[in-house]
């Protein structure tokens, strides 16, 4: 049976988790330590691709029409996910804002936009983080005058660890993150020695049977098992591409004495995988392009 969130556009198990105004209220709150009350008004713009029907950001909302908050669940870190939420916040404000008032006298007024990641990947990562857009930016000495007030655009992303046991203060108060948090953190740990199809069902069974997630998971059993199936099968994809690419990039890096050859091969792998599923390929399809 498909979720209200996947009728019209895959999605993953978090976007799918938090597809509703009362969970985005709960893990907004829980994240900015506020309660932000029932009445304030929580409206979904999530973007999603028409063509391929896939979701392309993976949560966005405003509050009461004052704040626009784009979050992003990652397993993986991706320095580049300032450029991505750039790109995305734009469409997003195309969306909400009507056009014709971009050409009237009379200063328009936009919410105040705030960027969130949400990790839980195996990698040490600290509780707290940000990422900027500017450390992607190239040097510009001799081409520009320096701005003594800073960079022209910048984009501030808070990274939150969110496995189990990271960020307690946050995960306590949401009830539905913390639920989350646990429930991926059982698939790792049932992941040694077993498939991942039986890992997500042995972790499926035992929140079940502690109260965790109940009525999420025996309403959207089948479909969260194709959904992570699909998800972690990627990234075990991405994994094996990116370590290629870093061997390339070493070895290009050793045989020109550049760093940016051993930077670009970082990169190489994530993003060629990145790439084709954003063409809307299943996992056997982009293992097969990528054989």
């Amino acid at each position: 049976m498909e979720s209200g969130a996947n009728k019209k556009h895959k999605s993953s198990v978090f976007s799918a988790l938090f597809s509703n105004p009362e969970t985005l209220r709960e893990l907004y709150s829980a994240i900015e330590g506020i309660d932000l009350p029932p009445s304030s008004i929580i409206s979904i713009n999530t973007l999603s691709d028409v063509l391929f029907m896939k979701q392309i950001n993976d949560v966005s909302f405003t509050v009461d029409d004052r704040v626009v908050v784009l979050i992003e669940h990652q397993s993986t870190i991706n320095n580049n996910v300032p450029l991505r939420l750039l790109m995305y916040i734009a469409r997003v404000f195309e969306k909400i804002i009507e056009r014709e008032l971009l050409y009237q006298k009379k200063l328009v007024k936009i919410p105040t936009p705030e960027f969130i990641v949400l990790y839980n990947g195996k990698e040490a990562y600290p509780d707290r983080e940000e990422l900027r857009l500017s450390d992607s930016f190239l040097k510009a000495e001799g081409v520009k005058l320096p701005v003594e007030s800073g960079f022209t655009l910048e984009l501030v992303v808070q990274v939150y660890n969110i496995n189990h046991g990271r960020n307690p203060e946050i995960l306590a108060r949401s009830k539905t993150l913390d639920g989350y948090s646990l429930f991926m953190g059982k698939i790792k740990e049932y992941s040694e020695g077993q498939s991942l199809e039986e890992s997500i069902k042995g972790a499926i069974k035992y929140c079940i049977k502690n109260g965790v997630l109940v009525h999420f998971l025996k309403e959207h059993g089948s479909e969260v098992i194709n959904m992570l199936t699909d998800e972690l099968s990627i990234e075990e994809i991405a994994a094996v591409r990116y370590r290629e690419g870093r061997e390339e990039g070493r070895e290009e890096g050793e045989l020109r004495g550049e760093k940016k050859g051993l930077e670009r091969g970082l990169e190489k792998g994530r993003e060629e995988v990145l790439n084709l599923l954003a063409q809307g390929l299943s996992p056997e399809e982009i293992i097969s392009r990528l054989k």
